[in-house]
């Protein structure tokens, strides 16, 4: 991949083998971020599990103490009172089988997380096709089949994001905005590394979390040092 002029020269301003404390590594990372919008920063974390096997496989729900800067649309599969709740607590979009169609055939995807109550996971599951390969599908693991729609709604609002391997055993979330202070990127990186440390499966064996890697949007990754991520 061919990298641009900033991208270039953001890479010589420090070494790219350095393991940096999580602190130092904010502050690079902030650096790095030389695009004209605010870019996300985004942690990596390659892990030694085996995705293949369900007992190491992770995935679950944190909420960042300062969320990711990013406005998150809802779209709640509710009905009757349950519905009225998801409303009220701020939900951008809230129906039931009539989104069915609109989604599989009008392709309409105007939402970033979708929250279930337990009884509608029948409707929601005729649009496994289209939800599941975008990462979309309600899982009762990330708190997203829940019959607590308000607790769900705000929550998500407030900045939760849910994590979860990819086919690469490598874990990655965003957590903040570039214009985010130090300290804040600092709070969400460690609540983040906190749970995904809980998260360890009991069955594995060997390192746990091989490489961890900050990155912006545009700019060069810069590696953290792990064993002083997991203090």
């Amino acid at each position: 991949m061919k990298h641009g002029k900033k991208y270039l020269e953001a890479l010589k301003s420090f070494d790219k083998s350095t393991l940096f404390d999580p602190s130092d590594a904010v502050a690079q990372v902030k650096k790095n971020a030389t695009a004209k919008f605010d870019e996300t920063i985004e942690v990596h974390i390659r892990t030694g599990c085996d995705g293949r096997h369900a007992e190491q496989q992770i995935r679950g729900a944190v909420v960042l103490p300062h969320g990711t800067g990013k406005t998150v649309r809802v779209l709640v599969f509710a009905k009757g009172a349950k519905a009225d709740e998801a409303q009220a607590a701020g939900a951008d979009h809230v129906g039931a089988e009539e989104l069915i169609p609109k989604i599989q055939n009008e392709g309409w995807l105007d939402f970033d997380v979708v929250v279930a109550t337990p009884d509608m996971m029948g409707v929601v599951g005729r649009l496994g096709k289209v939800l599941g390969p975008k990462g979309l599908m309600p899982n009762p693991k990330a708190g997203t089949v829940t019959m607590d729609v308000t607790k769900a709604v705000e929550d998500i609002k407030a900045g939760k994001i849910e994590y979860r391997l990819d086919k690469a055993n490598i874990i990655h979330v965003p957590i903040g905005k570039a214009s985010f202070d130090d300290q804040k990127l600092l709070d969400n990186f460690n609540t983040l590394l906190e749970a995904i440390n809980k998260a360890k499966p009991a069955s594995l064996k060997g390192t746990y979390l091989k490489s961890i890697t900050l990155a912006p949007t545009m700019g060069p990754g810069v590696k953290v040092n792990p064993i002083k991520a997991v203090g």
